[in-house]
């Protein structure tokens, strides 16, 4: 299932991570995870692969909004080869009605970060998905955007 988060006030900032985890009700450290295609509120952060514990320290420890990029979420100890980096920046298949899939082979979700103004929730089961509108009740699906 995907979602969609645009056009709200439920939240001060879109893709602050600590927000979107707890709305999810995940947490950093259930999962691996690649960053791609990232810009962010000023923080350096590395594009590549993130342990569930050093993906958590970094947004705990700052106050890291993502306003460009994929965060792909993968089972603790999978870590794959990523072959085609998951970007969003004129990736048109969000966009097109197409219904995307997550873009790294693997990834259980994907967070799309889309220019500070939507976060986008790519592959989710439905438990995710009805925590998270439960949450964020202006939450839609994506092929309805």
């Amino acid at each position: 299932m995907n979602l969609i988060l645009e056009n709200t006030n439920q939240v001060k900032y879109f893709t602050f991570l600590p927000e979107v985890f707890e709305a999810l009700g995940v947490r950093a450290l259930d999962y691996e995870w690649y960053l791609s295609d990232v810009e962010t509120n000023g923080f350096n952060v590395r594009e590549g692969w993130y342990s569930g514990k050093e993906l958590n320290a970094l947004i705990s420890t700052n106050n890291v909004q993502f306003i460009w990029g994929v965060i792909s979420a993968f089972k603790t100890g999978v870590r794959p080869k990523i072959v085609n980096e998951p970007y969003i920046a004129g990736n048109p298949n969000y966009w097109n009605g197409s219904n995307p899939s997550v873009q790294a082979e693997g990834a259980v979700f994907e967070v799309g970060c889309w220019d500070s103004s939507a976060t986008l929730l790519i592959g989710l089961d439905e438990k995710l998905s009805s925590k998270y509108s439960s949450v964020y009740s202006d939450a839609k699906q994506l092929r309805d955007a």
